[in-house]
């Protein structure tokens, strides 16, 4: 059976000839759509610090600018594949619109720019942005609505490194070594002094000693099944050995830094409880803490963090809001700190922060706790507490820590020495403790200075003013992160590395932005800055 020989240019198949001049694609996207608003927003940015990342003596392909707009456009529209990219070029008329006459730029050319270009200059690009929005009259600039969220990281889920377990082979691995290598090199007749710790250089030291006894005696190793090895050969390749294995504990402590675990795939990663359980039973997965910072719907600045807590970055995060001008920081409960709270009295910001027993205090279950210090009597000339029976609980002595960041911390004891015997005391010692409940007393720890300040934040959050900000909080800086979860599809990161990570959270929130901007304009609600709840 004879076939036809199909052309795989499928112009040549049709017979369609041009008879009109090229016409210019932008006259078939509507007047109103967000394309254009994103093209003339990134026409008034200065792109001089982008340009200046390729080097000076090669050649530059595209154009950074466009292949920032396609980016950006991307993430506007959920499109977040280099690869998807590439296919909206060809495809799209967007697209198309935003690379003039230029050729569709390949993916590989879009996934070097954004994880290799993009990564000094996006911080600059996104406070210019952030900036036109303040020109345009569209940020408070007064205050700024925090809240952080969990974000899946691009790496294995099952490629976890603990702390506690590598330290524990660690010191199995050291005890072994102590033990044995000391008789091993006197097998040779060589000294290997014992430290406190064996270091790596150690065994790099007993190994090379150890060879240059194979090259006096003329030893040749044998490898492989049915060969009898040398006992220098073996005790090389103990050496050898250990010496691996130690490097690894090496390398992993060094990953570790401050945190308890990371990820093999991702070693910026940490393992974090989240929301978006797979396995339904509380099981942790690599990712990042994302915090925002959101005033009138818009997000203004953006970090990412390897911290499990939140109150970890609100002071870099307010470093950064301070710049922009903004003097009130709303949070909930998840930032609360002593060290927070003098940070925002000791820079001139007044925060609107809910305390972490905001609500439980209301309860009927915490009103009649006695063993809760909010609910024991104070009397401040002689600095003590009385309990539930009457008893005075007095300050004992001060307690001087720090907190993560190095924050001095003053804790004030109080103990009560008339525990013996109180009908009350099931009731008011409460919490684990190896010692019987017979033995125990009570004990108050008090930080002053943390507990006036939760008293003036709780008064202040209890304002007219506190509550329009709490009220707004939750609307706008949630809601910013359900838009970017839910109706953006954005759970996990592509790429891999916390700078990365960051590049491709602020390309996330520029995205966010011009859509927001996109839908103010159209919706006629431009300067407006907090909703302000209808009355019933």
């Amino acid at each position: 059976m004879k076939t036809k020989k199909l052309q795989p240019d499928y112009t040549t198949n049709g017979n369609v000839y041009q008879l009109v001049i090229p016409m210019d694609i932008g006259e078939m996207i509507p007047a109103d759509d967000s394309v254009r608003l994103l093209n003339a927003v990134m026409e008034r940015m200065d792109y001089r610090r982008l340009y200046a990342a390729y080097s000076r003596l090669g050649r530059i392909e595209k154009s950074p600018k466009r292949l920032f707009k396609i980016l950006v456009y991307g993430y506007m529209n959920g499109i977040y594949s280099s690869r998807k990219l590439e296919q909206s070029c060809r495809r799209d008329v967007n697209f198309m619109y935003l690379l003039g006459r230029e050729k569709a730029p390949d993916h590989a050319t879009i996934a070097r720019f954004r994880s290799e270009r993009l990564a000094e200059v996006v911080d600059d690009l996104f406070t210019q942005l952030v900036l036109l929005l303040a020109d345009a009259g569209e940020l408070s600039l007064s205050s700024a609505f925090i809240d952080g969220t969990k974000l899946e990281a691009n790496a294995n889920r099952y490629s976890f490194v603990w702390k506690k377990s590598t330290q524990k082979n660690e010191e199995k691995l050291q005890e072994k070594m102590k033990a044995q290598l000391p008789v091993l090199a006197a097998e040779f007749g060589l000294r290997f002094p014992v430290g406190q710790t064996i270091k790596a250089k150690d065994l790099k030291k007993l190994r090379k000693r150890l060879k240059a006894l194979q090259a006096e005696r003329g030893i040749v190793f044998v490898h492989g099944k049915g060969q009898r090895k040398a006992p220098l050969q073996r005790a090389i390749e103990t050496v050898d050995e250990y010496l691996a294995r130690q490097k690894k504990y090496n390398d992993y402590n060094h990953s570790f830094g401050e945190r308890n675990s990371f990820s093999k795939t991702d070693r910026d990663a940490t393992f974090l409880r989240m929301k978006e359980d797979h396995m339904k039973n509380g099981q942790l997965k690599p990712g990042y803490n994302a915090t925002l910072a959101v005033d009138a719907e818009y997000i203004v600045s953006a970090m990412i963090s390897q911290e499990r807590s939140d109150s970890q970055t609100f002071i870099p995060m307010l470093k950064t809001l301070k710049g922009l001008g903004y003097t009130k920081p709303v949070a909930d409960a998840g930032f609360e700190s002593e060290e927070n709270y003098t940070w925002c009295e000791e820079n001139g910001q007044i925060a609107f922060i809910k305390p972490s027993n905001h609500d439980k205090a209301k309860t009927r279950k915490y009103q009649s706790d006695i063993g809760k210090r909010e609910n024991m009597p104070y009397d401040a000339k002689s600095d003590s507490y009385r309990c539930h029976r009457g008893h005075p609980i007095k300050a004992a002595y001060e307690k001087k820590t720090k907190s993560k960041a190095g924050y001095p911390i003053v804790t004030t004891v109080y103990a009560c020495t008339e525990c013996a015997g109180c009908p009350y005391k099931a009731q008011c010692i409460k919490g684990k403790s190896k010692t019987p409940l017979e033995e125990r007393s009570k004990n108050l720890y008090v930080s002053k200075t943390f507990l006036r300040q939760r008293q003036e934040m709780q008064a202040r959050i209890q304002s007219e003013e506190g509550v329009l900000l709490r009220i707004n909080r939750s609307i706008q800086v949630e809601g910013a992160f359900g838009v970017l979860k839910q109706d953006m599809g954005f759970r996990r990161f592509l790429l891999r590395g916390k700078g990365k990570v960051q590049t491709e959270l602020l390309l996330l929130c520029m995205g966010y932005n011009l859509n927001k901007l996109h839908n103010k304009i159209q919706s006629g609600r431009c300067g407006t800055y907090l909703h302000i709840p209808k009355a019933a």
